[in-house]
């Protein structure tokens, strides 16, 4: 199970198999805590600096005072990957709240934790992606930012995990998610867009999408293609009609999808083609 994984947890590397932490952090026992995933390719991490920006805000929007700076957590990444065995892998950056008494006040806790595991992820087969994914309109919602902000990347993902256990039950690869008024927010583990005459469309954070790193990449190559692109609002009815569909996120990198709640979608259409190989050159220029 730990074949290839790497972790530092507060300033020390350990071996996998010996990671610890303690039954009283809050982040164990409440979810009270943030992350971040990034990818690293050629022993070297991709947009590292603004997924470190993203995890501060994170951080800011709970209250929760990083045990460490974002450059000593620079170095760490950099440290766990050059003990790691992979050249090309995932990495999981988590600051939780710390060790604190039982019960939620987050006041018990006197110093947060950082933890930084490098291992493999493959969320998709490469003959899945060549052939696309099919997805279900989960029953499960995103709620709403008045709520629960969706810019902030917490340790709780019930929400996301209660969709994707629908995928599963329903045998199809992945869940996407509406919010409370039934507008598309993102999918379980990704962000969503959909191509509609000529024109890129990916739901605002404002419905509950997460403002995802691999989504502002996409919408950056868009540009950069001379391809229209925007944020809106999504229905249901929109990704039926679409004219292609396409799942991003740090650990999918791009999914096309080819079919929604039975519904077929033309796939891999010419603009997940076009941004699928943008994306494919940007990493390659970036961590050459």
């Amino acid at each position: 199970m730990f074949e290839y994984a790497t972790c530092w947890i507060d300033g020390e590397l350990v071996p996998a198999e010996k990671a610890r932490i303690s039954v009283f952090d809050h982040g164990f026992l409440y979810g009270d805590g943030i992350f971040e995933g990034v990818r690293f390719y050629n022993r070297k991490p991709f947009r590292l600096s603004r997924h470190l920006k993203r995890l501060g805000q994170s951080a800011a929007a709970l209250r929760l005072t990083l045990p460490v700076s974002l450059a000593a957590l620079e170095q760490a990444v950099t440290q766990t990957i050059a003990a790691s065995a992979l050249d090309d892998g995932y990495l999981r950056i988590l600051v939780t709240r710390g060790v604190g008494a039982l019960g939620i006040n987050p006041d018990s806790c006197p110093k947060g934790s950082a933890i930084v595991i490098a291992d493999k992820l493959n969320m998709i087969s490469d003959e899945q992606r060549l052939q696309g994914a099919r997805t279900l309109i989960a029953a499960t919602r995103r709620s709403m930012p008045d709520r629960l902000d969706p810019r902030i990347k917490s340790l709780n993902y019930l929400n996301n995990i209660l969709a994707r256990m629908e995928a599963n039950f329903a045998g199809v690869d992945e869940a996407i998610l509406l919010n409370e008024r039934g507008c598309v927010a993102e999918g379980s583990a990704e962000n969503l867009f959909i191509v509609k005459n000529g024109e890129l469309i990916t739901p605002a954070v404002t419905e509950g999408a997460l403002s995802g790193v691999t989504r502002g990449t996409t919408l950056e190559l868009a540009r950069e293609l001379g391809l229209p692109a925007r944020e809106g609002v999504l229905t249901p009815y929109d990704l039926y009609c679409a004219d292609e569909c396409i799942l991003t996120g740090t650990g999918a990198k791009l999914i096309p999808v080819r079919e929604v709640d039975g519904r077929p979608i033309p796939c891999p259409g010419p603009v997940y083609r076009q941004l699928a190989a943008a994306f494919s050159e940007l990493v390659a220029r970036e961590t050459a």
